[in-house]
């Protein structure tokens, strides 16, 4: 597989993401659904915290990469969705934080929505990885 990252402009670099990522004759794609912060008990965990919730949001995205071959420097896309953008805008160094670590510089999108599938859920993580 190549990679070409293209143009991460004025904030692609602050808040580590690129503006396309250009993907030549990958072998694998993985299409990862909305990751959340469950514990291991299923219940959402840490309500009302947005930095404990981004931390185990990550881990659990980890975990499902890695079930399947791939880590995080693998993802080429990612999309936040969060229910108070205000507060994850304000934490917005865990997330760059978590992307940092796995040396990952994916595609992005940050959107504030009504409401997620569990009323706890202060955020979900989807993402597309490919090799």
């Amino acid at each position: 597989m190549n990679r070409v990252d293209i143009d991460p402009r004025m904030f692609g670099d602050r808040l580590g993401y690129e503006r396309a990522v250009l993907i030549e004759r990958p072998e694998r794609w993985l299409f990862v659904a909305g990751h959340e912060a469950r514990g291991d008990d299923g219940a959402i965990a840490h309500a009302g915290d947005i930095r404990a919730q981004v931390s185990l949001s990550f881990q659990r995205l980890r975990e499902t990469l890695g079930k399947a071959g791939f880590a995080l420097a693998d993802v080429v896309q990612i999309r936040l969705f969060t229910v108070d953008l205000p507060a994850l805008t304000a934490n917005y160094d865990a997330v760059t934080a978590e992307l940092a670590a796995g040396d990952c510089r994916p595609t992005s999108l940050l959107a504030g929505v009504d409401a997620l599938s569990d009323p706890a859920m202060l955020l979900e993580i989807e993402a597309v990885a490919a090799q």
